[in-house]
């Protein structure tokens, strides 16, 4: 049987690329601790209602207080898609 061909020329090799493009970044420090504090809000919102039996944080909104106390949470969520 015979024997393939040994190659004789170099791999390739790609030319070094220009000079790598920086990307700025925008300072997003206040992202982490706003969505924290949302979800904290939401949830002792919920809580209080809970614990109170109504009658706070707003006793005129009645059980809308469950959705306002959600409402703090998915803001949260929403903050939170700005986190790099």
């Amino acid at each position: 049987m015979p024997k393939s061909r040994i190659r004789k020329k170099a791999d390739f090799t790609p030319p070094p690329a220009a000079k790598a493009a920086t990307i700025k970044l925008t300072n997003r420090s206040w992202v982490a601790p706003v969505m924290l504090a949302l979800f904290l809000i939401g949830l002792a919102w919920i809580v209080l209602f809970y614990v109170t039996e109504g009658d706070l944080p707003i006793k005129s909104f009645g059980n809308w207080n469950i959705v306002a106390g959600f409402g703090f949470i998915a803001a949260g969520f929403g903050v939170s898609t700005q986190w790099k």
